[in-house]
């Protein structure tokens, strides 16, 4: 929580206010269910092939398929069914500080992407939350680390990874995804070019990171998500036709998508956005 803290009082989290507003909850899983005494943590795989096609949205692969809150808090309640006692599913939308009890749980590390990394799965994976109040056994926590590793580093578009507090850290105001998400104005022509054709969340500093490498003495790392509702395929309109679309076409659209958290005029921003960075692109061979 102390360096959480401090995240937030470097205005790291841009305009989520929410972040700050729920620090006193995040705090103690108990002000979530008086009677938690364990935190469960899941982990799902979400990885999937992700194409880049010209002219249509480039959206980051966990957003593919189904909202994975959905996905999720329908797996979380069956476990729940078998526990004895009160218990509470969380996923992120929820107040609760899921990566770090994924890693007091052994699930994984952070890296400086501070993304959760399993040594031998990688990063591709979403969080679930299951408090209860059963008593259980704790597992030991996940260890590990990048070394001299700044793939991801060098990499992020925007320079959103940056070393502050004696350890790496995402400045969201800088980071695509907070960008294409969570940012409800206009972005400036800087940012706008490290955007380029992401048009919902990035996936560069999971693509460039080794632990996401296929690799013969780590069979697991990079797997395929198997879910059906997360390898679910969408159809998506080009980006003109997604810069031009109406509310309530916006509306049919992204009912079931965790897209549609980007908003109908956020998500016309983006494909603007991509539609410009396209023309600005020199062409090839010149």
């Amino acid at each position: 929580m102390p360096f959480y803290q401090q995240w937030l009082a470097r205005g790291f989290h841009g305009e989520m206010d929410y972040l700050q507003r729920h620090l006193t909850v995040k705090s103690d899983p108990r002000r979530l269910l008086p009677s938690a005494q364990s935190v469960i943590v899941v982990a799902l795989d979400y990885n999937r092939p992700s194409p880049k096609r010209m002219g249509y949205p480039r959206i980051s692969r966990y957003a593919l398929g189904r909202d994975y809150h959905k996905v999720l808090r329908s797996k979380l309640k069956k476990l729940a069914a078998e526990i004895p006692g009160q218990t509470r599913a969380c996923v992120d939308s929820a107040p609760v500080l899921e990566r770090d009890y994924a890693q007091k749980a052994g699930i994984g590390w952070f890296g400086k992407n501070t993304c959760l990394i399993d040594s031998k799965r990688g990063s591709w994976f979403f969080l679930g939350v299951l408090l209860t109040s059963e008593r259980f056994e704790p597992d030991a926590p996940a260890v590990g680390g990048c070394g001299t590793c700044r793939r991801c580093i060098d990499a992020c578009p925007t320079g959103a990874i940056v070393f502050e507090g004696e350890r790496w850290q995402v400045d969201a105001r800088r980071c695509i995804s907070y960008l294409t998400i969570e940012h409800r104005r206009e972005i400036s022509a800087e940012l706008e070019a490290g955007i380029g054709d992401w048009t919902f969340g990035c996936d560069v500093c999971q693509e460039v990171c080794p632990f996401n490498e296929i690799r013969a003495t780590q069979p697991l790392r990079a797997g395929m998500a198997h879910e059906a509702d997360i390898v679910q395929d969408r159809v998506w309109p080009t980006l003109t036709e997604l810069a031009e679309m109406s509310e309530s076409e916006w509306d049919v659209l992204t009912r079931g998508s965790a897209v549609r958290r980007a908003g109908w005029q956020g998500l016309r921003r983006n494909a603007l956005i991509n539609l410009r960075q396209a023309r600005s692109e020199p062409t090839a061979g010149m």
